[in-house]
Formats: C-alpha cells, structure tokens, sequence
C-alpha cells in the first residue's frame, strides 16, 4: 500500500510505494537551517518507488554552495508553503525523503544521529540511538577514511563579518 506525503498547503502530493532506510536523524548546519530545528528526519527510498501525484511545478529548488566536494546540497520546497519536498524527479537510484511531511506512518522508526558535531548546546539527544560524527559517518558510508587535513566547517552567514556583534575589527 503506497504512503502519501504532502507540503502544508496540500500542493505538493507524492506517494512512494516502500521505504527502505536508513531514516537518519541528521543534524548538519544545512538540515538544520532548512528544517528550523535541530535535525531533519529524512527517510531514503528508492527512486522507482516514488511518484509525484501534483504540484510539481509548484516546487522550488536552491543549491547551497559546494562546501567539500560533490554533490552539492540541493533542497527542495514547495514555493507556496515553504514546506520541505522531495524533487518531482530525483535523479540517481535513490530519493531522500523528509519524514516529517510523508501523512502516515512509514513503517520505520530513526535508526541514528547524524552529524552530532553540529547538535545545538541548546538541544539534548535523549535516545540510545547510534550518533555518528562525520569521520564515522564518511567511513560507514564510504569504507574509508576522510583525507588528510579534512576538518569540518560550520555554516557560515555571507555577511558574517556584518552581523551585530561581530568584533572582528
């Protein structure tokens, strides 16, 4: 049985016809931002299991800049709500859903942290799920090690030197 997901306004209709993982709590700058809150639930599926139903041409798209190498972090929003979405046409074998606008449930419960390097001082991890830095995540992910001098980076204004407060002077 296919799930259904929508933005807010009910623009943006999907269905996808079977969730396969992970469904990663990630907690990078960039999720952070798009979601407003400290991590973005995201749910990957494969491609061939999901379908746009409408709205595609309500949703909008922003490339943020490269910050380590490809791909580049491209979200997807509906242009009316501003909701999250995934693409109306992914590209690859696989499709990162965010689990917060899928209307019901997927079947599947989160089965880790992400990026915790970036969890906000203000926010508390209160589960026993895994949390992987990003050296653990890249080596999971990848089966080796993060080259030499990588260091991470946190998110930066384009203004940072012209925010209030800044002493840099």
């Amino acid at each position: 049985m296919a799930i259904l997901g929508s933005c807010l306004c009910g623009e943006v209709c999907f269905e996808i016809d079977a969730v396969a993982g992970p469904f990663e709590l990630c907690h990078c700058n960039r999720c952070r931002k798009l979601s407003g809150a400290s991590s973005l639930p995201m749910i990957r599926v494969r491609t061939a299991d999901y379908r746009s139903i409408s709205g595609a041409d309500s949703i909008c798209a922003y490339e943020a800049p490269l910050l380590y190498r490809p791909p580049a972090y491209t979200s997807y929003f509906c242009g009316t709500c501003g909701s999250p979405v995934p693409p109306a046409e992914p590209e690859g074998d696989w499709v990162e859903v965010p689990a917060g606008v899928l209307d019901a449930d997927p079947g599947l419960k989160p089965d880790k942290h992400i990026f915790i390097e970036f969890v906000p001082e203000w926010d508390r991890i209160s589960d026993d799920l895994p949390r992987l830095t990003v050296p653990e995540l890249h080596r999971q992910r990848y089966g080796k090690d993060l080259p030499d001098g990588f260091r991470v980076r946190p998110h930066q204004a384009k203004n940072a030197a012209t925010l209030p407060g800044d002493n840099s002077d």
